[in-house]
């Protein structure tokens, strides 16, 4: 098995401040050391992680799902996906109930597609990204009402080919959307070749976050020994 592998490294923080506290996530200011560096001062997104999935039906189909992203300016094609925004709540149930609330389904079989770093150059969110199959409807009368952006979504179950084509031919710009589609990709693809895809249990730990100190949104972090920690922007 191949050792390659991103290596944990927290460093020396000297200092830590709140900058900007937003509704959904705030910016964080820190002082660091590194080996090679010192004195370093960086603004991020303090982000409180997320979720994703990659829903496949039983002819092999995944879901999309259109909805509008003002940052961009365009209705972006993308798969179910939420904030972990829930005290206490799994990332693995953050993931089932953003399923039954952004497309009405539950699923019996979850398996852990990846663990991604968005945009770790500026922003602490790390992504949990799932395959879900064995697929159920929710009865109309216990759906989640959906609103704001929300309530503009389209959905349409698209052949993984026709994804995959609409992905390298740059139509569908979504990050998340892209990571789910290539690897739901991959995954039938050996699965059609009778080959098997040795994908992680949901239980998985995500490598950059469990059993570390929190480096988030909301979290205590240690500068030269002693803790602060950082607004919620909850009031």
């Amino acid at each position: 098995m191949s050792t390659l592998a991103d290596e944990t490294y927290t460093p020396t923080i000297s200092a830590s401040e709140l900058a900007y506290r937003g509704a959904v996530w705030d910016i964080r200011r820190e002082t660091f050391d590194l080996p090679e560096a010192t004195g370093l001062v960086r603004d991020m997104m303090a982000h409180t992680g997320a979720v994703g999935i990659g829903v496949v039906d039983e002819e092999n189909r995944i879901l999309l799902i259109q909805q509008y992203r003002h940052p961009v300016r365009a209705r972006l094609w993308e798969v179910p996906a939420g904030l972990l925004d829930v005290d206490g709540e799994s990332p693995f149930d953050a993931a089932a109930r953003e399923l039954v609330e952004e497309a009405d389904l539950t699923a019996a079989r979850w398996q852990v597609l990846s663990d991604s770093c968005l945009t770790p150059g500026s922003s602490s969110e790390t992504m949990r990204l799932y395959l879900a199959r064995d697929i159920s409807f929710v009865p109309e009368s216990d759906r989640h009402e959906r609103s704001e952006e929300e309530a503009g979504f389209l959905f349409r179950w698209v052949d993984i080919d026709e994804a995959v084509d609409a992905v390298v031919d740059g139509r569908i710009t979504n990050a998340i959307a892209q990571l789910a589609i290539l690897q739901v990709s991959r995954v039938l693809r050996a699965e059609a070749e009778g080959r098997t895809v040795d994908l992680r249990p949901v239980e998985a730990p995500r490598r950059l976050v469990d059993g570390r100190p929190a480096y988030g949104r909301g979290a205590e972090i240690v500068t030269d020994g002693n803790p602060q920690t950082s607004a919620t922007g909850e009031d």
